[in-house]
């Protein structure tokens, strides 16, 4: 069990992160999100051991990770890292750049390389110099070269950010499937809402370098405790929650997503239609509600400057 216990880091004056704590498992996924700057690589560089901390402490198998200050080569071995900058070499071919991560006596060692580029769908590019290979490419790479070693604890900093989006759901239910079936712990720090909800076994929630919430990607979801973690999911409509429930006398709001919203043919929140945006199965509708503006689901585009009637479909 990987254990985080209460650290806190920073840059001379400036807090970077703030009683940090959480566990986790082997053969866990967990997702680290949270706006730029908020501290996601830090926290990264931290559990690998290539930050020095004053307070708190990373554990592993409850024995305590030493850190950078007593080792000459940082980092933990039995981790590897995969920063956003790939660590790769441009003048060898992917098939030995891939082989120094795998002991030369193994003597499955090419078959292993072969199997581990049809996780990251790159068979074809066995022989390929990694210079010629795009950006996408050498980061599909790279991953393969970071899971040789079959760590077990893998972490992954923006791990599918430069992969075209045609491949980047395919590349996530192969890899993510080989970690399971490994057992290995796998920690992603990430922008991406479908590496979090899809994949993710908990998701942690970082705002200004402290730790805000840790849950399943369903609970997060269907019960978000602040704007600030909703958004990172979906639109989110902000609304008080007397225009939901004219009886009530809260001075509270309610968060609700724009599929929870629909036209009501009877009565509900007056509205007026901005504008509608085109997403492939539906619209998303932009409407004025009263001096906010408000976002939700149809079918068809709605006409500008249209009245119409909203009515909540779900309520949390």
């Amino acid at each position: 069990m990987l254990k985080v216990d209460n650290i806190s880091f920073g840059y001379t004056s400036k807090q970077v992160l703030k009683n940090i704590s959480f566990t986790a498992n082997k053969g866990d996924y967990i997702a680290i999100i949270g706006e730029s700057g908020c501290g996601k690589s830090t926290l990264l560089e931290i559990i690998y051991g290539l930050l020095h901390i004053e307070k708190g402490a990373v554990y592993w198998n409850d024995v305590k990770l030493l850190g950078p200050n007593f080792y000459l080569i940082p980092g933990e071995d039995f981790m590897k890292y995969l920063p956003q900058d790939f660590d790769l070499m441009p003048y060898i071919t992917v098939e030995e750049n891939i082989g120094k991560n795998i002991s030369s006596l193994d003597p499955n060692k090419l078959q292993r390389i072969k199997e581990l580029l049809e996780v990251v769908d790159m068979s074809d590019f066995l022989k390929t110099k990694v210079k010629n290979l795009s950006g996408g490419q050498k980061q599909r790479v790279a991953i393969a070269k970071v899971i040789a070693k079959e760590p077990e604890v893998l972490l992954l900093d923006e791990p599918f950010s430069h992969i075209d989006n045609f491949r980047k759901n395919k590349l996530r239910r192969s890899l993510f499937k080989y970690l399971k079936a490994k057992n290995i712990l796998c920690i992603v720090a990430t922008h991406d809402t479908t590496d979090a909800l899809s994949f993710a076994d908990e998701i942690i929630v970082i705002k200004d370098g402290e730790l805000i919430a840790k849950n399943t990607p369903e609970e997060l979801y269907n019960k978000p405790e602040s704007e600030y973690i909703a958004s990172f999911f979906n639109e989110i409509n902000e609304i008080p929650l007397f225009e939901i429930d004219e009886t009530s006398t809260l001075k509270k709001t309610i968060l609700l997503y724009p599929n929870e919203l629909r036209i009501s043919n009877k009565n509900g929140l007056k509205a007026t239609i901005i504008t509608s945006y085109f997403k492939g199965s539906h619209y998303l509708i932009e409407a004025v509600l009263k001096n906010s503006t408000i976002l939700f689901e149809h079918s068809t585009a709605l006409k500008k400057d249209a009245q119409i009637l909203l009515e909540v479909v779900k309520r949390r």
